[in-house]
């Protein structure tokens, strides 16, 4: 590895987001759902650029991202007191590695039925 991949490697940080979605054709939520949330680790020099990307991809999988929550670093949320799973950080760890988007969980959204 070259000393500016280096650099850059270490620049990086995940974040984590909470990502709300609409409905779009072909976005593979559920029948009936409404829209859905899901819990993203994103790696980026910044929360910003972290934000961008899993916007971007999400577009890509044909998912419409309506609003994005940032809940900050994994240093930041244990400064807050947030309790973290070990599973939690290994797919931090993971989208630093592949500095990738990790999408950890998948929450539909339904209407509720009077």
């Amino acid at each position: 590895m070259t000393q500016a991949m280096a650099e850059k490697k270490s620049r990086q940080k995940v974040y984590t987001l909470l990502v709300e979605v609409g409905r779009n054709k072909g976005d593979g939520l559920p029948e009936g759902a409404t829209g859905g949330a899901l819990m993203c680790y994103a790696s980026g020099v910044d929360e910003a650029e972290a934000v961008r990307e899993t916007v971007a991809i999400l577009k890509q999988a044909d998912l419409a991202p309506l609003d994005v929550s940032g809940y900050g670093t994994l240093d930041e949320r244990l400064a807050e007191g947030h309790d973290i799973s070990d599973d939690e950080k290994t797919l931090m760890q993971r989208a630093l590695d592949e500095n990738s988007v990790i999408v950890a969980q998948m929450t539909p959204f339904f209407d509720e039925k009077d």
